[in-house]
């Protein structure tokens, strides 16, 4: 159905069906915008591989700013901190749109920074919490960092993707 409001705005899902109002012209040509395009709520296990996708790429980004950053000697504390903030902010971006269909937003945003904050506050203490344990078996420099970079970053995956899927975008 096509609505002649010219201000009406497209919706559809991702395979592109139009499932909403879509902006037209007297002629009936459908004029979408793929900004425009809301993605339908998914699948628990669409979500969950889109999220985990998304992480990979965004763990990347911050595992390999925090070892850039260590390697030429900063702090390894500072160095994973600011590796952090950049994949944080590729992560809320890339899962508020494709992961849970919703649009970045103030109230978004604000939720997910407090949420990222706490599980940055436990991803953090685990990294620094698992250095002495991993000496200690026998683990050092970038081998040490890598295991205790993917437990912190395990629990901070679990407790994020379900923090968000069930309070933040819950009605997106």
């Amino acid at each position: 159905m096509i609505d002649k409001n010219p201000n009406a705005h497209s919706r559809g899902n991702i395979d592109g069906n139009i499932d909403g109002n879509v902006e037209g012209n007297v002629g009936g040509d459908v004029d979408t915008n793929v900004a425009d395009v809301e993605v339908r709520r998914s699948s628990l296990q669409t979500q969950l591989f889109r999220f985990v996708s998304v992480g990979v790429f965004t763990a990347a980004i911050d595992y390999g700013l925090t070892l850039l950053l260590t390697s030429l000697g900063l702090h390894r504390s500072a160095a994973k901190a600011i590796g952090w903030v950049f994949g944080t902010i590729a992560a809320y971006i890339a899962n508020a749109r494709w992961t849970f269909g919703a649009q970045v937003s103030g109230r978004t945003a604000g939720a997910v920074a407090a949420l990222y904050a706490s599980t940055f506050a436990v991803q953090n203490f685990l990294y620094w919490a698992l250095n002495a344990p991993l000496i200690s078996m026998g683990f050092e420099g970038a081998v040490k960092d890598t295991i205790a970079f993917v437990i912190a970053q395990g629990v901070a995956t679990v407790t994020n993707f379900a923090i968000q899927r069930i309070f933040i975008f819950k009605g997106d």
